[in-house]
């Protein structure tokens, strides 16, 4: 059976799978991923690992810890958590890296973690970045990692996996950045919403692996859960340079006990690179992908991206046009601060000043980034010029330490979010662009772009595929998981329903709520009369995107807690499948009854009882009501045990 290249990652790190069985999309297996990272965050984890009764690692080889995100802060508290972090991790034998050395993501890459054909998790959204070293990077959440720390293990359903082709060559002055804001502004219908990516075609040669991990990163903006480009001459060349430059640089920067043998690098040596340029790891030719979009790259063109929302895009000529003002601008963060970042950069403003009245802030994305970049002049161009440097680190783009928007101020910059608030005041606008439109529009006081470009119209088309739907077959279940559910639907129709509207925010740092009180409260800000329509042992039936908003497991837990048996909807947010899953209680995808429901039912009540009886086949994966059929991705093993065990937290402890 033909598999695509995420399908083939997956299936070598996942464990557990029935005799001949082939991982495809949507199946639910149990994973061993080659590493896990946690940054700042390792601190809460700690918190979850110890509440589940663990007190040892299965393997610290598998685990990194960096601090990276608030770096900034030297207080006696955020130095007291960061002491207790690495005492934390160099007791248990874990890959530790201190503040100051870079950004967890570009530390992935610099040290070898994120190597190319296998598979890393971390609890951060921006683990895609590790797809720019066709490495199959995505997000956990902290009890995800908590049960790694423990077991080695955790589970994952394969996503969608849309193909993403590029065809035809940038222009000079046109970036990576460029590429990723053009397509979050071309699709940004949700068309790609916890999907994979997997970008192909031949003009990816043509990228420069920043380029790919600048791509690589932002697709969680896009909206998906990772983008992986292929293992080519590129990648190998790139990694080669980076095993010359480990030698002449020595192993300082590795945690002593993982130094490898022989003096080499543990992870990026060339006996490792060999054996990897030996392995031809592709997609099969006939590999099935829900959809293909292609894009040419001769038509793109420099654009910004805003204000407030990564998926709406503008020219840099209708910027100008608008005669942006800005008060500051930013170079900083995992999506663009790398060597080749800081040179675009540089070479506008070199023999140049910032405009009087503009701040603008630089940050490597590590300290081998930065001293690179000092050694060749490009620091000290950006410093004369006026920049502000930070230590690296994420700083502004998360909000945190000097330089924050002010209220009503404008900002442009090379992060990878623009979200209102998170780069400061509320009420300032953000914008996203590549280093050189930043360091351009610093110069001139406003949006401006480096260079000039003609106008033409961006050429890309999309393409859906019918899913194939898995007619007469029989799903292994385990003891105990029923072969069957039924229950009356009850239906929400509301799509992007938030946790906020799920679960109120006001009720979420109530530690002592019980599950009694969780109940009574659940869906009060979507619908208030919901609690007084739901039964004990109704089906929830939401629209798409169920979930969205905050990661509150109390979203999850308290529809648990009403009684409802399980929810179906068109699809979820990522992080809200997890929380549910995690939590025993179980969420499946089903958008044609959720079609069906909208078609017969409309829009005009929040909540509807609907008199319809599902009947839930988990044997034949399929919805029954009144004959009507309807199909769902199989539960596997790895679902059908959190299921059984009411949740992460006491599988782990069945296993410790």
């Amino acid at each position: 059976m033909s598999q695509n290249l995420i399908e083939k990652i997956a299936q070598k790190y996942a464990f557990g799978l029935d005799d001949g069985q082939i991982v495809k999309s949507g199946d639910f297996i149990s994973i061993q991923p080659a590493y896990v990272m946690t940054h700042d965050n390792t601190g809460a984890v700690m918190g979850k690992f110890k509440a589940i009764g663990a007190s040892k690692m299965e393997n610290p080889r598998q685990l990194v810890f960096t601090l990276d995100h608030n770096v900034q802060d030297i207080s006696d508290e955020n130095l007291k958590k960061y002491a207790s972090i690495e005492s934390f991790g160099k007791n248990m034998g874990v890959d530790f890296y201190p503040a100051g050395r870079g950004i967890g993501h570009q530390i992935m890459c610099e040290e070898g973690y994120a190597w190319p054909g296998t598979m890393a998790v971390a609890s951060d959204s921006h683990s895609n970045m590790y797809g720019g070293m066709g490495c199959l990077g995505t997000p956990v959440v902290r009890t995800d990692a908590a049960a790694l720390w423990a077991t080695g293990q955790t589970w994952w359903q394969v996503p969608p996996i849309t193909r993403i082709e590029l065809i035809g060559k940038l222009k000079k002055g046109v970036t990576g950045k460029d590429v990723i804001i053009t397509l979050c502004g071309l699709y940004n219908q949700d068309e790609v919403l916890n999907h994979v990516l997997e970008f192909v075609g031949e003009s990816v040669t043509s990228l420069s692996i920043d380029e790919r991990l600048t791509i690589a990163n932002m697709t969680t903006e896009w909206g998906a859960l990772a983008g992986v480009f292929p293992i080519d001459d590129g990648t190998i060349k790139w990694l080669r340079n980076r095993a010359k430059f480990i030698a002449y640089r020595g192993l300082e920067n590795v945690p002593s006990d993982a130094d490898g043998k022989n003096g080499d690098h543990p992870r990026i040596n060339n006996e490792r690179i060999d054996k990897l340029e030996k392995t031809d790891l592709k997609a099969d030719k006939d590999a099935y992908y829900i959809q293909d979009i292609q894009l040419d790259l001769n038509t793109v063109r420099p654009h910004i991206s805003g204000p407030n929302h990564v998926k709406a895009m503008i020219s840099i000529s209708e910027a100008e046009s608008k005669d942006i003002k800005i008060n500051k601008a930013y170079l900083v963060s995992c999506v663009n601060s790398r060597v080749d970042d800081l040179i675009a950069a540089a070479d506008v403003v070199k023999n140049r000043k910032i405009a009087p009245g503009v701040e603008f802030y630089i940050a490597a994305a590590s300290n081998e980034v930065q001293a690179e970049s000092e050694k060749c002049g490009d620091w000290q161009t950006l410093v004369d010029a006026g920049a502000t440097p930070l230590p690296p680190g994420c700083g502004p783009c998360i909000g945190l330490g000097m330089g924050l928007l002010g209220p009503g101020e404008v900002g442009i910059s090379a992060t990878n979010r623009n979200f209102k608030g998170r780069m400061g005041d509320p009420t300032a606008k953000a914008y996203l662009a590549s280093p050189a439109v930043v360091a351009a529009s610093a110069i001139a006081g406003k949006i401006s772009g480096a260079l000039s470009f003609d106008t033409t119209s961006i050429i890309s088309n999309r393409i859906e595929h019918e899913q194939p739907k898995a007619n007469g077959v029989s799903i292994p279940l385990l003891d105990r998981f029923p072969h069957e559910l039924t229950g009356e639907i009850i239906f929400c129709h509301q799509d992007n329903l938030n946790t906020d509207g799920i679960y109120p925010g006001k009720y979420t740092y109530i530690d002592d709520f019980t599950p009694e009180q969780q109940a009574e409260v659940v869906m009060e800000n979507y619908d208030p009369e919901f609690g007084k329509l739901v039964s004990k042992g109704d089906i929830l039936v939401g629209g798409y995107n169920f979930g969205t908003g905050s990661s509150r497991e109390q979203a999850a837990t308290s529809l648990k807690y009403r009684g409802i048996q399980m929810v179906l909807a068109g699809s979820f947010s990522q992080t809200y499948k997890r929380n549910a899953i995690n939590n025993g209680f179980l969420v499946l995808e089903a958008p044609d009854l959720l079609d069906d429901l909208k078609n017969e039912f409309g829009e005009d009540v929040l909540s509807l009882k609907t008199g319809w009886t599902a009947k839930v086949d988990f044997k034949k994966a399929i919805i029954n009501i009144d004959d009507e059929i309807y199909h769902f991705n199989p539960v596997g093993k790895a679902a059908q045990e959190l299921i059984l065990t009411g949740g992460l937290e006491n599988w782990v402890k069945e296993r410790i």
